[in-house]
């Protein structure tokens, strides 16, 4: 394998073998503490734009099979690990994970010291790196602000049930979320992120599920009124992004992590009970708690370690949000009974059968 570089806009230089795609590539550092999960976590659209550094050491043992895509393509930028499995062994796998990447294009490092990558990261918060073949100086580049645009589907995806009907706004949605939908035996319409109202209204959904995807939030800011009309009309839950969108369509205000939350051991408490619950995550943003207006939203879990908001219930409509992942994959599925709630609110509402998940 040839020698390969990540160069930090910071300075830092880490060395290590070129795999996938070997092109240069730039994008956000971004590290991930899963031990399993890596063909879910590379696929996840919210990775669009950011190179992902696995904490775990070794990466492809069990391979690449049909069924754990998050989504068809890949939008990470790059994927950094300590060790790459160039020969997995397991009956599903159909395709090394170095050579998916060089199959999609996309960029990597293996054999880099990533214990010492995440140290750096964790002092001084996310970067941008280069993924390159020499050590040089570090590029300018125009970034991409709209992310979303990048990963949204373009056109109206529709999938039979017998219970009630959801329309999935799509920000970047991780093909484990519309599975939890269809596992209840939901009507799931999936719609590009920039559905009109009224098209959406049209529709004529029990509810609505605003999606995860990738970037700041704030980019969006010109959809906030329709996403606050949603919540006015529909039974809305709000998922990782979609719970962002949600608190900013009433009023509240978000800001960047200094490193982010992205694995499956994130702890976080239940305000009413006390109970903890472990959860999978990905973000960069989350919602400040001095923004919140306590008349509007009653905040249902917070993060164990650093006090962040973790999830939200409107005190007069029908309309939740988790900042965590309930659907996993990967990780724990503890808090998968959100859909649960938010089916039991579509019920509440409309009369319409809800099925347990």
């Amino acid at each position: 394998m040839d020698n390969g570089y990540l160069v930090l806009e910071t300075g830092e230089v880490f060395p290590g073998k070129l795999i996938g795609s070997k092109e240069d590539a730039i994008g956000e550092v971004v590290f991930n503490t899963s031990m399993t999960g890596y063909q879910e976590i590379m696929s996840d659209p919210s990775y669009a734009g950011q190179i992902i550094v696995f904490c775990y050491p070794l990466i492809g043992n069990y391979g690449i099979n049909p069924q754990d895509y998050e989504a068809e393509i890949i939008y990470a930028k790059g994927v950094i690990m300590g060790e790459a499995c160039h020969l997995p062994n397991h009956y599903s796998s159909e395709i090394a994970a170095p050579e998916l990447l060089e199959k999609l294009g996309i960029s990597g490092l293996s054999d880099v010291d990533t214990r010492e990558l995440v140290k750096t990261i964790r002092r001084s918060g996310s970067v941008k790196g280069y993924i390159t073949d020499s050590i040089k100086d570090f590029p300018t580049v125009k970034e991409t602000e709209n992310w979303v645009e990048f990963v949204s589907t373009s056109k109206v995806k529709n999938y039979p049930g017998k219970g009630p009907h959801i329309v999935l706004l799509d920000y970047g949605y991780k093909k484990s979320i519309l599975e939890a939908l269809l596992y209840a035996d939901c009507q799931v319409t999936v719609v590009p992120y920039n559905t009109r109202l009224k098209e959406l209204q049209a529709l004529q959904p029990d509810g609505v599920l605003l999606s995860n995807g990738p970037g700041n939030p704030v980019v969006l800011k010109n959809h906030l009124p329709k996403i606050k009309n949603i919540a006015e009309q529909f039974p809305t839950l709000g998922i990782c992004l979609g719970h962002q969108l949600l608190a900013l369509a009433f009023g509240a205000t978000t800001e960047k992590l200094l490193f982010g939350h992205r694995g499956g051991n994130h702890p976080v408490k239940d305000i009413a009970t006390g109970k903890v619950y472990i959860t999978s995550q990905n973000h960069s943003y989350n919602v400040k708690e001095e923004s919140i207006n306590h008349e509007i939203f009653s905040i249902t879990y917070k993060n164990i370690n650093d006090g962040t908001v973790e999830g939200l219930q409107h005190k007069h409509l029908p309309a939740l949000s988790v900042q965590f992942h309930p659907e996993a994959h990967p990780g724990p599925q503890d808090t998968n009974f959100i859909f649960e709630k938010f089916l039991t609110i579509i019920h509440e509402k409309t009369g319409v059968m809800s099925y347990a998940i």
